[in-house]
């Protein structure tokens, strides 16, 4: 039996209990709203935690990159969508090898895509499973809704191309301070998203998917009615940007990053745990009033300043309550990016270590034959 504060740091934990339960409590969430729930794979990038995903209920995966795609394929499940337009022939050549094993939706926004992927999968004989991207407020991707009629009329009425419905990430959510901003972007995203099925329709087209996600706004998309799937990444993970923006709470972080205290200097702890375990990141869409690079788990008066690439340095009022050698947990800004960051994650349960959990989806994980 090894327990958690026994192995060498830094160390990437994930708490399995905590991890079950945000598992289940989102699928039974979904269960009770008569919502089918597509998790967003690039959060964790293992095949384990997308099997219990899948066994908890999961109907579908959303995927990050296309490695996560054909992962999951290979373990025998079914629905997957792509959250981006790709355009190289090489991964298109992928898209197509995938479609042939599982029900693979292509995410697309642009004329070019429709031309392209027209030509592409017909030379192939195959029919592209496609969804439409539309802007309900990021400004990323995305055909904005009164363009949507138009764009989903040019889909259906290209060969070799099967129009199945429309997606959004409104991921605006992220700039917001609290959850109040959140609802009120959120439902600023729903209606637009609404008001996009309603100029297609318009047009005499059916939409078998309307899919939505995000773990801040997860709340009102499971409940409102014009989604049918939700697409919420984070949420198996949680993080300190998902606590400030009240989806979360530190109970219901499952993912730390263990660290040493290695040397101490006036006000500042220093440990050996720096950019390439937390990253730098303060919120894809500039989560408001962020000022720190993690919350230290069991200390919110600890404020973490400063990160170089192997060592960071935290802030405390009262360094004496501290030894050097003392281990820490850091619940990391951005759990996404920060997972990434291993190749595996020690599972534990009340801090005995159970199980090595392989991030195997990670990107460019499949090598190329040259």
């Amino acid at each position: 039996m090894i327990r958690i504060e026994d192995l060498e740091t830094p160390s990437f934990l994930l708490d399995l209990t905590v991890l079950e339960n945000n598992i289940n409590d989102y699928q039974n969430d979904c269960f009770d709203n008569q919502k089918q729930l597509w998790p967003m794979t690039k959060t964790h990038k293992s095949s384990y935690i997308a099997m219990m995903q899948n066994k908890a209920g999961a109907k579908g995966f959303l995927v990050g990159t296309i490695d996560e795609a054909e992962m999951l394929a290979d373990r025998g499940i079914v629905n997957i969508m792509l959250a981006y337009p790709y355009t190289d022939f090489r991964n298109l050549e992928r898209i197509a090898d995938i479609s042939g094993k599982a029900n693979l939706y292509c995410a697309i926004d642009h004329p070019e895509h429709v031309a392209l992927y027209s030509d592409f999968f017909g030379k192939r004989n195959q029919i592209c499973k496609t969804i439409i991207i539309i802007d309900t407020g990021l400004g990323r991707f995305g055909v904005s809704p009164d363009e949507a009629g138009k764009f989903a009329l040019d889909v259906t009425n290209t060969e070799n191309l099967e129009l199945f419905g429309i997606s959004t990430h409104s991921g605006q959510v992220y700039g917001c301070s609290n959850k109040e901003e959140v609802i009120r972007q959120g439902q600023s995203g729903l209606d637009r998203l609404e008001m996009a099925k309603q100029n297609i329709e318009k047009e005499g087209i059916e939409l078998e998917i309307i899919a939505c996600g995000t773990t801040p706004a997860f709340d009102l998309e499971v409940k409102h009615n014009v989604t049918n799937i939700v697409r919420p990444g984070n949420y198996v993970f949680h993080d300190n940007i998902q606590i400030i923006l009240g989806s979360a709470e530190e109970k219901d972080c499952a993912f730390t990053v263990q660290c040493t205290i290695i040397s101490k200097h006036e006000n500042h702890l220093l440990i050996n745990c720096g950019s390439k375990c937390l990253g730098l990141d303060k919120g894809a869409h500039g989560v408001s009033g962020l000022d720190t690079y993690g919350l230290v788990k069991g200390h919110p008066e600890l404020k973490i300043v400063s990160l170089s690439e192997e060592v960071g340095k935290i802030y405390s009022e009262d360094p004496d309550r501290f030894n050097i050698g003392d281990k820490l947990q850091i619940i990391p800004n951005h759990s996404c990016s920060s997972a990434s960051m291993t190749s595996y994650l020690t599972g534990h349960r009340q801090g005995v270590a159970e199980r090595i959990i392989e991030i195997d989806m990670r990107p460019n994980s499949k090598k190329p034959i040259l």
